[in-house]
């Protein structure tokens, strides 16, 4: 594994940690609130706070040559991720849905070495594949009926878009500022899905009770642009698919706290899935001490 700094150890593990217990967090609250309400709000309020930290610097903005970029991503990091993940943690257990969530830095290793020229060995090339493996160890569940299908689905996009999103905001990070581009993609992409709430749910459904403030207050602080500013700073300093990996411990955790506090199921396949993945992404970030062993140069 390639070495980090103090401060990025101390990053990444904040992260993990916030990441980590967000997923019951969430899974409670929405007991109490229509899922894109939820999705939406969060975004929204997140957003809005880290704007005015980052006010005094509003000239960054560039709206004119930057509009496009920040609606790009505000689609793929709050509305589909936000409003897929929202949705899919109705239909299976915080833990197993963040499993699936955290599929993302595999992905993000094949994006990165499809898009931003990252190399990709021999290594990285078996971590995809056993990651696959994870993947289908924990959708055999929900193939066979014993977990949601529907579930195991809206994780995988989540993932998707998410990594997409990440790679987006990294291959544009020279051109727009990222403080910025972190804010009003939460503003964008919050309004977008607390406009689709107000249509397709009802505020009314939402009780305004100790569970929810708590899961609104920790995505609208934590969860979102504290945890996105570490992310993204992480992601735009360093190798994408590298950093990117170290949240596989997210998943753990998760499935952890949602055993330990939500009585949530803990199977064989899932195990077994959990262990494929971390496998994977540890294969994904073996260095190659000769390049005689790269099985793909360098895009560029």
């Amino acid at each position: 594994m390639g070495k980090f700094s103090s401060k990025t150890t101390l990053s990444i593990a904040f992260l993990v940690i916030i990441w980590g217990f967000s997923w019951s967090i969430y899974k409670v609250a929405l007991l109490y609130t229509p899922p894109i309400l939820f999705a939406g709000m969060r975004s929204l309020i997140g957003g809005i706070l880290l704007t005015i930290f980052i006010l005094p610097t509003w000239k960054k903005i560039k709206w004119k040559e930057n509009w496009f970029r920040y609606g790009i991503s505000a689609l793929l990091n709050a509305v589909l991720f936000y409003g897929l993940q929202s949705v899919g943690l109705l239909y299976l257990p915080g833990g197993l849905f963040s499993v699936l969530v955290y599929f993302q830095p595999v992905l993000i290793g094949l994006f990165a070495w499809m898009w931003l020229g990252e190399k990709m060995s021999f290594s990285k090339f078996a971590g995809l594949l056993i990651g696959f493996l994870g993947i289908f160890a924990i959708s055999s569940d929900g193939i066979s009926g014993e977990i949601s299908f529907l579930g195991v689905f809206l994780g995988l996009l989540t993932a998707i878009s998410w990594a997409l999103g990440v790679i987006y905001v990294k291959k544009e990070s020279g051109k727009v500022d990222s403080l910025w581009m972190i804010a009003l993609q939460f503003i964008i992409g919050g309004t977008v899905l607390t406009s689709m709430g107000t249509i397709l749910e009802s505020w009314s459904s939402i009780s305004w009770n100790a569970e929810y403030l708590i899961g609104l207050g920790f995505g609208s602080t934590f969860g979102i642009p504290i945890a996105f500013v570490i992310y993204f700073h992480l992601i735009n300093s360093g190798d994408a698919s590298k950093v990117a990996s170290f949240t596989f411990l997210v998943p753990l955790i998760a499935v952890l706290t949602g055993t330990i506090f939500m009585n949530e199921p803990f199977t064989f396949t899932l195990f077994a899935g959990l262990v494929l993945i971390v496998f994977s992404i540890y294969f994904v970030n073996i260095p190659e001490k000769k390049k005689g062993k790269q099985l793909i140069q360098d895009m560029n």
